[in-house]
């Protein structure tokens, strides 16, 4: 009988325990929603693709009656995952009633323009859409790149953007063919790198040509510096370029390349010719001016000076004449 009595005991508070977890479950459904919490983790790079305002309008149009039972998680979490900004959702409920949706968003890892298309790419190789809302600046690159290259050429500007030295030389990446070049910012030439291997070396090879030997020249003279071959760095020279012109290049505010830079470079060549040349002039005259002036009473005042000597060796003249006179008489 005591078993008897225990297992009814058992069933009679599974039985209660049940009843009121139901009537629970439907008074949490029936309940309305009071809040919808948008938390957009952000990681080293924050980004602002997606906006708040459109995942609660996403989130009425699933559940028009604002009831929590009325709401189907899965359906609205996948429907989010489906924005091409959004990398990954999670969508739950808090006892609550609050409704939180934390969003995960793409990060570019560079710019492709790609047949006559710009669209972004992530670090995973995934493409998407330019945004109206908001731009992130990163590194353009153009050529028909495969997507299975993505991952590679992601790895190769993340590398870039840590360095210092390769972040300030390197604003652009081109694909030729089957070769990628990189744009320099000194300079119109290019880096020609081949294929995405051992980029780490590559760079260090460019790296250390820069310094040895390319900060002494003038960068205009090279049209083409090659680290596609092994242990090798190829340079062409730009045909145009002129070693007389090298002054010229340097001038501030003249653009060399044009035929306005040209012209303006000879204006400023002629106006300064004349001041010279009047300057010269004018300061000569007037140092000599005060130069002759002093000179004339002096040669004047020599004159009177020999007058007397002669006057003198007169007198002395008639002396010894009158002596010889005085002596002549003596003797007769």
């Amino acid at each position: 009988m005591k078993n008897k009595w225990r297992i009814l005991k058992i069933l009679v508070t599974v039985v209660l325990f049940g009843f009121l977890l139901s009537f629970s479950l439907k008074r949490f459904n029936n309940a309305k929603m009071e809040n919808v919490s948008i938390n957009m983790n952000q990681g080293k790079t924050p980004v602002y693709f997606v906006d708040e305002k459109d995942i609660k309008e996403l989130v009425k149009q699933y559940n028009p009656t604002r009831k929590i039972g009325d709401i189907n998680i899965p359906e609205l979490e996948k429907k989010i995952n489906m924005i091409p900004f959004v990398d990954s959702a999670n969508v739950y409920l808090n006892l609550n009633g609050n409704l939180n949706v934390d969003i995960k968003q793409r990060v570019p890892a560079f710019r492709l323009n790609k047949n006559g298309k710009d669209f972004y790419v992530d670090k995973k190789g995934v493409e998407f859409p330019i945004s109206k809302n908001f731009s992130l600046p990163s590194m353009l690159v153009m050529g028909d790149v495969k997507p299975s290259e993505y991952e590679a050429l992601g790895d190769l500007i993340e590398k870039i953007d840590k360095d210092d030295f390769s972040k300030k030389y390197f604003i652009g990446i081109t694909k030729v063919k089957e070769d990628y070049n990189l744009l320099t910012s000194d300079g119109n030439y290019k880096v020609e790198i081949g294929d995405l291997d051992n980029i780490d070396l590559k760079v260090r090879g460019f790296k250390t040509f820069v310094e040895k030997y390319l900060v002494d020249q003038n960068t205009e003279k090279y049209k083409k510096i090659s680290l596609k071959y092994d242990n090798q760095i190829v340079t062409t020279l730009n045909p145009y370029f002129k070693e007389n012109d090298s002054i010229l290049r340097n001038a501030p505010k003249i653009e060399l390349k044009t035929e306005d830079g040209s012209k303006k470079l000879e204006a400023k060549k002629s106006e300064s010719k004349p001041e010279i040349k009047k300057s010269e002039p004018k300061k000569e005259v007037k140092k000599a001016e005060p130069k002759k002036e002093p000179a004339k009473p002096k040669k004047v005042e020599k004159k009177p000076e020999a007058k007397k000597v002669s006057t003198k060796k007169k007198e002395t003249v008639s002396k010894t004449s009158d002596k010889k006179k005085k002596a002549k008489v003596v003797v007769e």
